[in-house]
């Protein structure tokens, strides 16, 4: 029992931060909860428990924004191809037979994840913002789709490549939040759809799916009023450090589990 409410307290403690950063940032709910419930749990495990929270909260911030339909048909074809990615990614990532959760994933999987969020904390700090021009966009949308839902099924995480992506499109603020919303809603959309199809989104994941929702909350009011009372870029180095300190985890503990 102490050990079922040990986890349970870190579970929401998680998704408080989880939801901390998203009030302050706008994003990065889904990428905070995995990278640090994996250090206890399978990442496919975690990634199970922040379908709801993660789920809801796009689907605000995306109803929120001005353009949703020219926006949807401007990225339809990322976002079929995230859908895509993911189914394929899920029937050749897991191995044959397992139950989903993870626990059958690749031996690499950390290490999958420790290279993607290292990668996003340095891409984050640096700054950098690339350009796609739009006679580009008609096979690089796809091509980030197909690798963002590859990337979810085995890690969880869907913010890489197609956040990067969506900021080279040179998209206004308002309309680039939305867009990340969009995706990221299809994305969480898509890897349920997965985790179902494995049997890893069951009536137990599912409720604690549905718990988790409300320390995610808490968070995220929580971020809102610290947003009102202190540096967001601060706030984002910090993030960013955070990432790569726990990528760096993720791969050191990978190359000695190996």
């Amino acid at each position: 029992m102490a050990v079922m409410d040990t986890m349970t307290l870190f579970i929401a403690l998680v998704f408080v931060l989880a939801g901390l950063v998203k009030g302050v940032t706008g994003m990065g709910l889904p990428t905070v909860a995995v990278a640090l419930l994996s250090l206890k749990m399978a990442p496919l495990e975690a990634a199970a428990l922040l379908i709801v929270p993660s789920a809801l909260t796009n689907v605000w911030q995306l109803a929120t924004g001005p353009a949703l339909y020219p926006l949807w048909r401007r990225l339809r074809p990322m976002l079929l191809a995230t859908c895509v990615g993911t189914a394929i990614g899920g029937w050749l990532l897991l191995a044959p037979g397992g139950t989903g959760t993870g626990a059958e994933a690749a031996v690499w999987t950390p290490a999958v994840l420790g290279v993607l969020l290292a990668g996003y904390g340095v891409l984050g700090l640096s700054g950098w913002r690339g350009k796609v021009p739009a006679a580009a966009q008609r096979w690089a949308g796809p091509l980030a789709g197909v690798a963002t839902g590859a990337i979810a099924s085995t890690t969880g995480v869907f913010i890489m490549p197609s956040a990067p992506y969506l900021q080279a499109l040179d998209l206004n603020r308002e309309d680039l939040v939305q867009a990340l919303g969009l995706s990221f809603t299809v994305s969480t959309l898509a890897l349920a759809a997965m985790l179902a199809w494995r049997g890893g989104w069951h009536a137990n994941a599912a409720t604690g799916s549905l718990l988790a929702l409300l320390p995610a909350a808490l968070g995220i009011v929580a971020g809102q009023w610290l947003r009102q009372r202190m540096s967001a870029e601060v706030f984002r180095r910090c993030f960013f450090f955070a990432l790569i300190g726990l990528g760096v985890h993720q791969c050191v503990r990978a190359a000695m589990a190996g």
